[in-house]
């Protein structure tokens, strides 16, 4: 017997990475590195739908769309990862409560 994984699973999955993150988002409003944690669940979960329903649909876009994804997923990283080790160094801390400091 051969069990096959198929659309609605793949689906099941990407709301419950979707849920997390989003989850994760309202939660947790203390920690910046968990906040982009969760945005980067759910570019994972939209990029897991992308490709999903690419392959069902036996067309390439969704790979394509998926692929931009990863590349601004990327960008997203490195520019919030460099913002935050400047806010660490400028304040001593990444709580997000420390950031109504900068208020001019």
């Amino acid at each position: 017997m051969m069990l096959s994984v198929g659309l609605p699973h793949v689906l099941i999955l990407s709301a419950a990475l979707f849920t997390i993150g989003a989850f994760g988002l309202f939660l947790n409003r203390k920690n910046i590195i968990v906040m982009l944690m969760a945005v980067e669940l759910i570019l994972l979960a939209v990029n897991i739908n992308f490709i999903a329903f690419s392959a069902h649909l036996g067309d390439s876009v969704g790979q394509v769309f998926a692929l931009f994804i990863l590349t601004v997923a990327a960008a997203e990283s490195a520019i919030g990862l460099s913002i935050l080790v400047t806010f660490f160094r400028n304040f001593g801390s990444i709580e997000v409560e420390t950031g109504s400091e900068m208020k001019g």
